[in-house]
């Protein structure tokens, strides 16, 4: 028994001794934190330091290649490396490290690692994966003419163009009717929706991300009405056309054949009158 309790304790002795190399060499890493911002707006990834010492070194790097885009060191910023991919859209708070970007775009998605040199607190690194989401359009909500399934019906189309990363959605009421999504490709979206003309419910077309949306609310009782004059013409022209088409030719060869006869029986009406007219004497 003396031999095992020997045995644990050389164990337990041995993983403190892992742990704590493991802590000095790699430092304190935290999981990616994943941000979400909307392109033109201002972003802060924080340090989570209250105050940093004299001698700290904070250094934020970016991208695949981890470029320096901005170093802090016995209280001196240098974010000389900065300017060709950020501009003067970079922010460093001289008190914590933490690092703003302002008016970001599209191209600054990506990894931002931060790595924290103290020799009072010691080492540790962080990880922001940052997605910069485009400006959301407002969805536009046509008749969808093509589709004429029925004469009293009201045929729909919510488009959106040249979007990623969002969902289109038709909604009744609150009640979500249907979707679809896009995620890397900028693609435009198109969704239908048929309704009865006499349907008195509130449908609104909705395009969202992960952290905005924007919607286009339909009373559906005002435009079925206006489109129901324009698209039952429209969708019924053709057939009305060759309907009509047929009608006038029917209607022409009957005239034409009644003129026809109507000659006919007055070129046969002046024969008999002249056969039967006395000759007269000279």
């Amino acid at each position: 028994m003396v031999f095992g309790v020997r045995v644990n304790d050389t164990v337990c002795t041995f993983y403190i001794l892992v742990l704590c190399f493991s802590a000095c060499v790699f430092g304190d890493t935290d999981a990616v934190k994943s941000v979400s911002v909307m392109e033109g707006d201002s972003v802060t990834l924080n340090t989570d330091v209250t105050e940093v010492q004299r001698n700290d070194q904070i250094l934020w790097r970016f991208g695949p290649r981890e470029t320096r885009i901005v170093e802090l060191y016995k209280q001196i910023i240098d974010m000389s490396d900065s300017n060709k991919i950020f501009g003067d859209r970079l922010q460093m708070d001289s008190q914590t490290g933490s690092l703003t970007i302002r008016n970001i775009r599209s191209e600054h998605s990506g990894l931002y690692k931060l790595q924290i040199l103290s020799d009072i607190r010691g080492n540790s690194d962080k990880i922001f994966n940052v997605t910069v989401y485009a400006p959301l359009p407002i969805p536009v909500i046509t008749s969808n003419s093509s589709n004429c399934s029925s004469s009293s019906s009201c045929s729909l189309l919510c488009s959106a163009v040249n979007v990623s990363h969002v969902t289109l959605s038709w909604y009744k009421g609150n009640s979500l009717l249907s979707s679809i999504s896009v995620s890397d490709l900028s693609i435009s979206l198109s969704l239908p929706l048929e309704v009865e003309y006499q349907d008195k419910n509130t449908y609104s077309c909705v395009i969202n991300n992960p952290i905005r949306n924007q919607t286009q609310h339909l009373d559906i009782t005002q435009p079925c009405l206006v489109m129901s004059m324009h698209d039952s013409v429209h969708c019924c022209s053709f057939n009305e056309a060759v309907i009509r088409l047929v009608l006038s030719a029917l209607v022409g060869v009957a005239i034409v054949a009644v003129l026809v006869d109507h000659f006919r029986s007055m070129k046969v009406e002046q024969k008999m009158r002249k056969q039967t007219s006395p000759s007269v004497p000279h």
